[in-house]
């Protein structure tokens, strides 16, 4: 594999990471890593050069960082010797990608024009994507997107949107980027926020976006939101988009126990099972070495058993918005052609 010089390189059973140093000014250098590595990520130094080899992970594309000791001052670093970035919500990681990885087809395709505007309501921010040609008022499916402005600018959510649009694989549609405010509060199973996007923000939509369905999207704590409320207002969304959901268990996620939001995550993800949730046609995608694919794999059996229709999607990447880019098609595209015709509830 070409690479720029310091870049890692990748053999076939291995990746072998490097940071040049040659006056050995840093103390230590470590792997952060959230593809399942485990062991030792501790580099060595070595004429001039701080080195780690480690197995291929169970993933075709690979974020992480170097944590760096310089002056007695711990830090983590981008990877100096490689130019290939990708954005997140804690800022930029270093990418490494695998013989089996391949970008998304639409990455390529001309996109429909589009305009936004915003829609807030409240304390809820709100921008409604529209795309050229669908005239105000003109009824079309409704995207309601948590963590939509961060979806869209760092993993192409419009991109996808306009891309398949112009393609004519989906009808035209419109996405409401709802950004919140206090995410940890708002998106943990949070009974007043889901009552108010259900109850104020929806309608207050609906005269500026008619809709003929709503489905909801969500990634990470924003799908245990969009669940959450769904199973609060179930007249609201006639499908759902699940990624790497949230949806912790004592059993399963004791790691997330310090969390603020953990006891009313883990009441409602106990509450689902009792079977009072309207089954909509659900798409669900986690990655193969995240720590929420237990929980994921378990609320898809579980929302399967309340009779929903789930297409359960898991992907060779972690928790990330690249990973969630590259798991909307086929399946999200799947949906979004089964539902595009109906009308909203």
């Amino acid at each position: 594999m070409a690479s720029d010089r310091g870049a890692p390189v990748v053999d076939r059973e291995v990746v072998t990471f490097r940071l040049t140093d040659p006056a050995r000014r840093l103390a230590a250098v470590r792997l952060a890593q959230e593809v399942g590595l485990r062991g030792d990520l501790a580099f060595a130094w070595r004429a001039g050069t701080w080195e780690l080899a480690v197995p291929l992970p169970a993933v075709d594309r690979m974020e992480y960082l170097f944590e760096i000791v310089e002056h007695g001052r711990r830090k983590t670093i981008t990877d100096p010797g490689n130019t290939r970035l990708a954005g997140g919500a804690f800022g930029q990681k270093s990418v490494v990608v695998f013989a089996g990885y391949r970008e998304p087809a639409w990455l390529a395709w001309p996109g429909v024009a589009a305009s936004s505007t915003s829609a807030s309501i409240g304390d809820i921010p709100c921008t409604i994507w529209t795309p050229e040609g669908l005239a105000a008022g003109e009824p079309a499916p409704l995207l309601l997107v948590h963590d939509g402005p961060e979806y869209a600018s760092l993993g192409s959510f419009t991109t996808y949107l306009g891309a398949l649009i112009a393609h004519g694989a989906i009808p035209p549609l419109r996405a409401a980027l709802l950004a919140p405010v206090e995410r940890n509060a708002w998106y943990s199973a949070n009974t007043d926020y889901a009552d108010r996007l259900c109850a104020e923000l929806v309608p207050a939509l609906d005269s500026v976006a008619p809709a003929t369905v709503r489905i909801g999207v969500g990634v990470s704590l924003g799908a245990l939101a969009l669940l959450h409320a769904h199973d609060r207002h179930p007249d609201t969304f006639g499908g759902l988009l699940l990624q790497s959901g949230s949806f912790f268990t004592p059993e399963l996620d004791p790691q997330e126990k310090e969390f603020s939001g953990f006891g009313a995550v883990t009441q409602f993800v106990a509450k689902i099972e009792d079977g009072s949730s309207r089954p909509v046609p659900t798409v669900m995608t986690c990655g193969g070495v995240e720590e929420n694919l237990a929980n994921n794999q378990s609320m898809a059996k579980r929302l399967s058993r309340l009779g929903y229709s789930v297409d359960f999607v898991e992907v060779r990447d972690a928790h990330n918005y690249t990973a969630w880019r590259d798991a909307l098609d086929p399946a999200f595209t799947d949906l979004l052609l089964s539902l595009g015709g109906n009308r909203a509830s």
